[in-house]
Formats: C-alpha cells, structure tokens, sequence
C-alpha cells in the first residue's frame, strides 16, 4: 500500500503540473476556430492517461469502438471519476459538456471552456435556466456535435444504487438524435474524493446505440438497463484482477480517506 500511495503522490503532482503546460500550450487557440481547443483537450486527456499507465499501472481497454455513431449524437455514459470527464473526448470529433456556469469564470481553464463553446447552467436559476440549456443542447447537437452527459448528474461511488435523472431523458427527447450508452469501471482505478490512484485496467465499453424517437420513460429505462447491466460486469472482472494481483480488491470511495 506505501507503493501505492507514493505511486498516487507522484501522479497527481505530475497531473496538475501536465495540466499546466497544456494551459499554456493552448494560449494560441483563443485566436483560433474551436478546432484549435478541442485538439489540446484531447491530447491532454491522452498523456493524461499516458501518465497514469506509467506511474500507477493503470491500463486502459476500450471496448465496441467500432459502435460509435458518426454525425449529431448524444453520449450518456457511466460517471465514477473525473477521469471519463477527459478520456471520452478523444473518440468525437465535436465534444460537448453542460456544467456549472462558474467553471466558466475560471482564469484560462474557464475561459478554455467558453472558447471550446461548452454550455453553463445557472443551477440557481431554476426553470428557465434548464430550458435555455435544453435549447442550447438542441442547437449545438443539431448543428453535428456530441453532447456528452452523465445520466446519475454527478459522480457516484463504484456500487453505489443508481439515480438517473428525469432531465436527462427530456434532453434526449428534445435533441432528436441517437443515443450512445456507456459503461465503465473507472471508479475502481480513480476513486472520487481521494487522491489515490490504483493498479488494473479501466475498461470502457460502448454499447449498442439507442435510436432518436423513444418515449421518454421507455428512453430512461433502456439507458439506464444497458449502463448498468455491462457497469457491473466489467466492475467484476476488474475487481477479479485485483484480486489476483493483490490478494484482494483495491478499496473503493466508500472505504478510502477524502481530501
């Protein structure tokens, strides 16, 4: 477990310093077309991921790539950790996030966010601000880009009861476009609220698509089913090879200290 620890240490502080040169890299493409920004968030989540293969021994396998639609799309994926947040954009041409609007006030990174034309909710705004986010959605998703969402809204512990959200099935009623579901175990390899950063393979798959035109109700049901259902096997056979590598499973968020 020292190992481990010290393994996490040294990554995150070569993650936050990465995360720096590739703000500075990115200065130039504020004069540039959103291409220009788009290109240095994938490659930060690359050598990101790069990163953590090297110095923690986390490997990656990507699953079903060859599922992935072309064109408008909306991506509904699976959220353990921050590390989805950066190693899906790699995979669209045009990524699209909806998050707090604040994150956009931040120096550079914010200002990076509002470049790459992502959209900010004013959570305290109440209604009228989730129906301006919804037609913002349904515009930029009209004009050829990926929204990826989250459907549980924020990131929950590896096993934790599931809690998609009714908005999310009104986005994609509103959208009108596929929908590509995704599973993944990231949270057994990269815990929220903690630094630590364990050995084993993040698996990411990609699952059938479900065609525009659902009811909503039936949309949630089917999204939620698929996530879960292929969640909880390739949680299993990560936890397995832990359990052979260690003698037992590396912890989870539930059983970790926070910072």
């Amino acid at each position: 477990m020292v190992s481990i620890f010290l393994r996490s240490l040294i990554f995150n502080i070569l993650f936050y310093i990465l995360l720096v040169i590739w703000v500075i890299i990115g200065i130039p493409t504020y004069l540039m077309p959103r291409w220009g920004i788009l290109w240095i968030a994938k490659n930060w989540g690359r050598t990101s991921i790069w990163l953590m293969r090297v110095i923690c021994n986390t490997k990656v396998e990507y699953r079903g790539v060859e599922k992935i639609p072309t064109g408008p799309l909306i991506v509904a994926a699976k959220h353990q950790s921050i590390w989805e947040t950066f190693a899906l954009l790699q995979f669209f041409d045009q990524p699209l996030y909806i998050l707090k609007r604040e994150l956009k006030w931040l120096p550079f990174f914010g200002w990076y966010l509002s470049k790459a034309d992502m959209i900010g909710v004013d959570r305290g705004a109440g209604g009228r601000s989730l129906l301006e986010m919804a037609k913002a959605a349904h515009d930029e998703v009209q004009r050829g880009r990926q929204l990826i969402i989250f459907p549980e809204g924020t990131r929950r512990p590896v096993g934790a009861e599931p809690r998609y959200k009714l908005g999310v099935g009104q986005i994609y009623v509103d959208c009108e476009v596929t929908c590509l579901p995704v599973a993944l175990n990231a949270g057994l390899c990269w815990p929220r609220r903690t630094f630590m950063r364990y050995p084993g393979t993040i698996i990411v798959e990609f699952l059938d698509s479900l065609p525009a035109g659902l009811p909503r109700d039936e949309f949630l049901t089917q999204v939620s089913t698929a996530i879960e259902t292929a969640t909880n096997r390739i949680v299993q056979e990560t936890r397995e090879e832990q359990a052979k590598l260690f003698g037992r499973p590396m912890p989870t968020a539930k059983q970790t200290s926070t910072v």
